[in-house]
């Protein structure tokens, strides 16, 4: 059913050729959005696309994008432009994991991390909220983490600390923003079934996780749209995640630093 409030919006999702990025898109194009779609692999782009415009007839623009390089956002933002769309829905969703501990990899690695973790993002924003406040009308979904809240884990140096600053980022926004129309939600997943630990080559290690910390990317995408809705600037997704956050709030910062310690091994590669 398609929600009147998303209907015919234009929404723009990076990193959205797989996992929550895909299923974010999938649930906003149920919802009756036109997507542009965004990442480095065109054709599962392409594929999504035809999918959801199957499926839901929406309209989609696929746009191959690599967010590393710093001039990808501006290039991005030109041509949605030259295409006539002005986007009501951010999702800034692109993502990805660095493995081994912080000095294992040379800077320029760490460098395009942060370029596609902290910096486009927040280009993104800054070159799409003005038209958002100028219609009265806009939805910002940064997906975080419920790594950015709790203690640092030895491994994925940055990682951690990137999600943080993006929940940050979303708290400030989402004030900024109270009562014109436009909502700024950090979406924290935990543990998500998705190609993420793949790609990272953590995937032998994270299966020993037991199975009730997990959730299906499709159930993440579907609490993200409702939270940013409902006007969260903050939603975990899970009960499981939410008595972490809770419980992390709750004992000594070095306890709580120890018991990551204790575990991190189980998550991240060393």
């Amino acid at each position: 059913m398609k929600d009147r409030g998303f209907s015919q919006r234009w929404v723009l999702v990076t990193g959205a050729s797989a996992g929550i990025g895909a299923a974010l898109a999938r649930e906003l194009a149920a919802r009756g959005c036109n997507i542009v779609l965004t990442a480095r692999r065109l054709d599962r782009l392409e594929a999504l696309a035809g999918e959801l415009t199957a499926q839901h007839g929406i309209r989609t623009e696929s746009i191959a994008a690599d967010l590393s390089d710093a001039s990808t956002p501006g290039q991005l933002c030109a041509e949605i432009e030259r295409r006539g769309i002005g986007i009501d829905v951010l999702v800034n969703n692109a993502g990805y994991g660095v493995t081994g501990h912080y000095p294992a990899q040379p800077w320029n690695v760490h460098a395009a991390f942060l370029q596609v973790m902290v910096t486009a993002p927040c280009e993104l924003v800054h070159r799409l909220l003005p038209a958002m406040q100028q219609r009265g009308y806009g939805r910002i979904v940064n997906v975080a983490s419920l790594a950015g809240l709790i203690p640092g884990s030895a491994g994925h140096t940055l990682y951690a600390a990137s999600k943080a600053f993006l929940i940050k980022f979303s708290q400030s926004l989402a004030l900024e923003n109270s009562g014109r129309g436009v909502n700024v939600c950090a979406l924290c997943p935990g543990f998500t079934y998705s190609e993420f630990h793949d790609v990272t080559g953590t995937r032998s290690i994270v299966s020993r996780m037991p199975r009730w910390m997990w959730l299906g990317a499709d159930e993440v995408a579907r609490q993200g749209i409702d939270a940013v809705e409902r006007g969260e600037a903050v939603w975990v997704t899970g009960r499981v995640n939410r008595l972490i956050k809770a419980l992390v709030k709750l004992v000594p910062d070095r306890m709580a630093l120890r018991a990551v310690q204790k575990r991190s091994k189980s998550f991240r590669a060393q």
